[in-house]
């Protein structure tokens, strides 16, 4: 069960749970609330696991496009040679030599760059799952603290400014 379905079953338990009278709080089952909570904490680092191999991922595609270029450079670079030692097309060699290993850098850039795109594009959604997965927990959380608070008496207005005390008579 991932983050999401976690938060979801919190939001459940928070909708269906037994409402006080006269009060917009609800009871609900504080060790079962705590156990989703946990359980959802645990599934973190399997999210960042995600993240780490999507960052491999991305360092595999790159080793793999400097791969290729360098291969192609390479090729590029013997078929100068070849031209080269054919000494009537010596000047037309030189320019075709010149133009394959602009071409073969061109491509490895492309690949590089398409390759970064799509990590690039990877990383951004999955930074977008975590970030509302985020919200979605701190907004669970402060939802269950206030219930809390309610059951154990403590007023909003008490926890942000503190309890009243009567001023000293003179």
């Amino acid at each position: 069960m991932d983050i999401a379905a976690r938060l979801q079953q919190i939001e459940e338990l928070v909708r269906t749970a037994k409402s006080m009278p006269l009060s917009s709080s609800v009871l609900l089952n504080q060790q079962e609330v705590l156990e989703i909570l946990e359980a959802a904490q645990g599934e973190l680092p399997e999210e960042i696991k995600q993240a780490r191999w999507v960052v491999k991922d991305r360092e595999e595609l790159l080793a793999k496009a400097r791969r290729d270029g360098e291969a192609i450079v390479h090729q590029a670079q013997e078929e100068r040679v070849r031209l080269l030692s054919r000494e009537q097309v010596v000047k037309s060699a030189q320019a075709e030599s010149e133009r394959l290993l602009e071409e073969a850098r061109e491509m490895a850039r492309q690949i590089r760059l398409e390759a970064e795109d799509y990590v690039d594009a990877k990383l951004a959604q999955f930074e977008i799952v975590l970030e509302r997965t985020l919200g979605e927990l701190q907004k669970s959380i402060g939802q269950v603290r206030r219930g809390r608070d309610k059951l154990r008496g403590v007023s909003v207005a008490e926890e942000e400014f503190g309890t009243a005390e009567p001023e000293e008579q003179q």
